[in-house]
């Protein structure tokens, strides 16, 4: 096996434990401060490398300044909206939804940047749909994973509003990328997730000091799942993608990208004992072959990250 294929391998597996050490992080620690700590975390182990390449930084504009300080908002609202909806669905669904990012990419791509979606990419937003509403259906049906929240919001079941965070963070995810997709020819890889890392952490903790909410007092075991956060599925996991996806072709890459929802819900399954409802895996399994479609057609610009 080539090398490309071994690093896309890691980073499908190292992205997949995102969820589950959310999971166990969130017994003690609140959804945002699990965010701040990932990002804070992420570009404090960046710095070196950002330092050692800094001799070859473009200089930029104050535009390219605002648009990479946009790009981390984005990014940062993807992470909040995307680890707190883990406190109210299941694993299987939250990372299903969160990794419809490419679509939304295509969809805004299409009424942003006028670029018009091809047969294939109006097929697989089709297909994504409609696996969306079999998911809402069957989440409805079943309740909350245990510990997490259960009840209702004015009337809408939790598991609602969970799938419903998750969708916004893809929401999220796809307006940082559709910036990237700008912003990073003017800029060297290691300095644009640098920065884009740095200002989405700049934004987390303020939303966590703004909320007052605790940031330190956590046991050891706690401050270790934050850690592995950062380390594994934030540096280990996004770098093998993003190295790894402009070697490969588009089907492989757009297979391979599939792995992380059906490997985060594996361990979700042995680690958490969450097994989704029927109509959940039937139509979790008709997004991802939505998304397949779509990414097949779709750029190789537009799949470059996952959770």
């Amino acid at each position: 096996m080539s090398l490309p294929y071994v690093v896309m391998f890691v980073g499908v597996l190292a992205v997949s434990t995102a969820a589950l050490f959310i999971r166990f992080a969130q017994v003690e620690v609140p959804s945002a401060v699990i965010a701040a700590y990932r990002l804070g975390l992420a570009s404090l182990l960046l710095f070196p490398l950002f330092w050692r390449q800094r001799p070859r930084q473009a200089r930029l504009n104050l535009r390219t300044w605002a648009w990479l300080g946009l790009s981390g908002l984005f990014l940062a609202a993807h992470f909040l909206l995307w680890i707190t909806s883990l406190q109210y669905t299941t694993v299987a669904s939250s990372v299903v939804l969160v990794t419809t990012t490419p679509l939304w990419v295509a969809l805004f791509s299409a009424l942003w940047l006028r670029e018009p979606p091809t047969r294939g990419m109006t097929l697989g937003l089709a297909l994504a749909f409609l696996g969306g509403v079999l998911m809402a259906v069957g989440d409805a049906q079943q309740a909350p994973p245990a510990g997490r929240q259960a009840g209702s919001l004015a009337g809408i079941p939790m598991t609602w509003v969970g799938d419903g965070l998750a969708l916004a963070g893809a929401w999220a995810a796809a307006g940082y990328l559709l910036i990237g997709r700008h912003v990073r020819r003017r800029l060297p890889f290691t300095a644009y997730i640098f920065t884009v890392y740095t200002a989405a952490a700049l934004v987390t903790w303020v939303v966590v000091l703004l909320w007052r909410l605790p940031v330190t007092g956590f046991s050891l075991q706690a401050y270790g799942w934050l850690l592995l956060l950062a380390l594994i599925p934030q540096l280990v996991g996004h770098s093998s993608f993003n190295w790894a996806v402009r070697r490969l072709p588009a089907t492989t890459v757009a297979a391979t990208l599939l792995g992380e929802p059906v490997g985060a819900s594996l361990l979700a399954a042995v680690f958490l004992g969450e097994i989704p409802a029927a109509l959940t895996l039937v139509g979790g399994g008709v997004v991802l072959v939505g998304l397949y479609i779509l990414l097949r057609a779709t750029p190789r610009a537009l799949t470059e990250e996952g959770a």
